[in-house]
């Protein structure tokens, strides 16, 4: 790999430190990144990535600092073929090493049965804020899904499991345009009220611009949920996904979601691009000296690998330009 960092401590054009925080009003000392490559980055996928691969990723990016890696989805193999070896891989996996956390999807009570019968310990539900997507992705409308959360999200709960909830189509929907914030924050209290310790918002299609995450934060956190409980997963469809990221860490929000290399998409919403690329976050954060215990040299690596496997170039600016980024 070319350019790689002498001074990995220290952001190679600032000269800050890791661990100084910038003079940004609210910026937190460290943020937690919740990396969905091996699941939501490679579940749109459309050749075949062997279970063997999925595995060395999880290790290489757990190598790389990422505390915690969400793996795959226990859903049926029809609805995402590609996540259809989800067992092979949890079972090739194992335990997750002692600080290290292993997120799964969980679509319903079959997958959170399935779950618990493999020894997981982390799951995540998935929701929308829209009705239109709801009846796409999840085969049911939008009141009636939330609802149906409730049971699984209290099971896992019982059973000693962490879990999260994603609500996607926060901020636009490609069938119903922009989404209402009272109908986001609705929705957001159901999945709270329900059970889920931690809540990621979806952009889902990209469309997200810093005032408006800023405006959906706020109104959160007058209904009641605080940043605190909070993730942000951004798509960069239209560029933003760094300048909504950097608003929502003002806003007191430490989780953020990336995906290795920018993959990513949702094979339910056409017009969804990749994900915010986890290098490109860490170069931004090493920047403004917020902590984030990545090794950026090693993610860099570890998605030039990656793009071999896949046999096409990074998406990411920060892979690209330190790694080549190409197979």
């Amino acid at each position: 790999m070319t350019g790689a960092r002498t001074l990995p401590d220290v952001h190679p054009l600032t000269g800050v430190p890791a661990g100084t925080p910038a003079d940004v009003p609210g910026l937190p000392p460290e943020v937690t990144i919740c990396e969905v490559g091996p699941r939501d980055g490679l579940q749109n996928e459309a050749g075949h990535v062997p279970a063997a691969v999925k595995v060395e990723l999880v290790h290489r990016l757990e190598a790389s600092g990422l505390t915690r890696v969400e793996v795959t989805s226990l859903v049926r193999p029809d609805r995402i073929p590609q996540l259809a070896d989800a067992e092979e891989v949890l079972t090739a996996l194992g335990p997750p090493p002692p600080g290290r956390r292993r997120p799964v999807l969980v679509p319903n009570a079959h997958g959170l049965r399935r779950a618990l019968e493999l020894g997981v310990r982390d799951v995540a539900v998935f929701a929308s804020a829209t009705d239109t997507f709801a009846r796409r992705n999840l085969g049911r409308g939008l009141a009636e899904s939330l609802a149906a959360y409730g049971p699984v999200v209290a099971q896992a709960r019982q059973a000693g499991l962490h879990v999260r909830g994603y609500l996607s189509m926060c901020f636009g929907d490609p069938w119903e345009g922009r989404v209402p914030l009272a109908q986001v924050v609705d929705a957001a209290r159901q999945l709270v009220a329900a059970g889920c310790q931690e809540l990621s918002l979806g952009d889902t299609i990209g469309v997200a611009t810093p005032g408006h995450v800023r405006a959906l934060l706020a109104a959160l956190a007058d209904a009641g949920t605080d940043a605190s409980h909070l993730a942000v997963h951004f798509h960069d469809t239209y560029g933003q996904a760094l300048a909504n990221t950097l608003t929502a860490l003002e806003c007191g929000v430490t989780v953020v979601d990336a995906s290795a290399g920018g993959l990513g998409g949702c094979p339910y919403a056409h017009s969804a691009t990749g994900n915010l690329a986890t290098e490109d976050l860490v170069w931004m954060l090493d920047g403004l000296g917020v902590r984030t215990g990545v090794d950026l040299d090693a993610l860099v690596a570890t998605s030039t690998w990656l793009a071999g496997r896949l046999g096409r170039p990074s998406p990411s600016r920060v892979v690209r330009a330190l790694g080549g980024g190409r197979p």
